[in-house]
């Protein structure tokens, strides 16, 4: 063969080993987020990537959402039969709002997609209470699914998330992620941008949008995604995206400000593709946290760690995921 040819063909087979291994030479530290606790992980190798507080306890908002999906999908339920509103849904906890009122009535599968897509409180209560043995047969079956799949520092108290006392790890939401990405309506629900339902028995047409404005984004090939908020959490976003070729899990926890979650995960998007990361602007918290999980850590498994720093309780205000 030609020597000069020779010398060609080798240095773009180097190139390529390069490029394969363009993720393995990521620096961490070149990586600044401003969420508390954050994992990414090749999902293609099962590995860890980046971390920072992956096993510190937090509240994790509506990011339970996700396992709510998931008992209800196990439990084999007929997804067409209608579930109306009743009282028993409305949130006393924090007072968030919803368009669906006592009496409107979905179908199972419509309530499953508005609770992963748009964060419906109501429908994630009603898809409980509507569970064989009512709402605290359903909570009970999250946290044995959560031990089943080994998230030992997980604790539900309920199926929407409004409640503090739902904490978990980065870490454990990693699992979490990769479970319910094994779901074909988890994926699609998750990652519909905005959705119009047809609500009984007034015939009202309602239009939902995703509350994780990236899967509006061309530029963001994402699988799976939820969003959660609540004071004692903060902003959280969760979700299974390709990038760089490859499935990464990215788990941010604990974001203060209207858009430090999405520019989190712009900045972790950038960091693997490029090994750069921007820094994040510095945003200040409307009140010091003070002793994070005071309300909440009582629910997590005795060995979990607790962590300092939480906000204040919440009052009750609507709640936006």
């Amino acid at each position: 063969m030609n020597r000069r040819l020779l010398i060609v063909l080798l240095g773009l087979t180097a190139s390529f080993a390069v490029a394969a291994a363009g993720v393995d030479s990521r620096d961490p530290g070149k990586l600044k987020l401003a969420s508390v606790n954050a994992v990414v992980v090749d999902a293609s190798e099962h590995r860890p990537v980046y971390m920072k507080g992956a096993d510190d306890v937090t509240p994790i908002a509506s990011l339970t959402k996700l396992m709510t999906a998931i008992v209800t999908l196990d439990a084999n339920l007929p997804m067409e039969e209608s579930i109306a509103i009743d009282p028993d849904d409305f949130d006393y906890l924090k007072g968030s709002k919803s368009r669906l009122r006592i009496g409107a009535a979905l179908s199972r599968r419509e309530m499953l997609r508005l609770a992963l897509m748009s964060s419906e409180n109501r429908a994630a209560s009603a898809l409980a209470r509507t569970y064989p043995g009512g709402a605290e047969a359903f909570v009970h079956a999250m946290n044995e699914k959560a031990r089943a799949l080994g998230m030992t520092r997980t604790s539900f108290a309920d199926a929407t998330g409004l409640s503090a006392r739902n904490v978990s790890t980065a870490n454990d939401l990693a699992t979490l992620v990769a479970a319910a990405a094994e779901y074909p309506e988890i994926r699609d629900f998750s990652t519909t941008p905005s959705h119009y339902v047809e609500v009984q028995p007034t015939g009202q047409l309602l239009g939902f949008n995703n509350t994780n404005g990236l899967v509006k984004n061309s530029n963001w090939n994402i699988q799976l995604s939820k969003t959660g908020y609540i004071r004692e959490a903060g902003k959280c976003l969760v979700m299974l995206a390709t990038i760089a070729s490859k499935p990464f899990v990215i788990v941010l926890l604990d974001s203060a400000g209207k858009y430090t979650r999405q520019g989190d995960a712009q900045r972790v998007r950038e960091w693997l593709e490029t090994g750069r990361s921007s820094a994040p602007a510095t945003t200040t918290r409307a009140a010091p946290k003070a002793a994070k999980l005071k309300t909440a850590a009582h629910s997590a498994p005795p060995h979990a760690k607790r962590v300092v720093n939480a906000k204040p309780a919440a009052r009750a205000k609507p709640v936006r995921t």
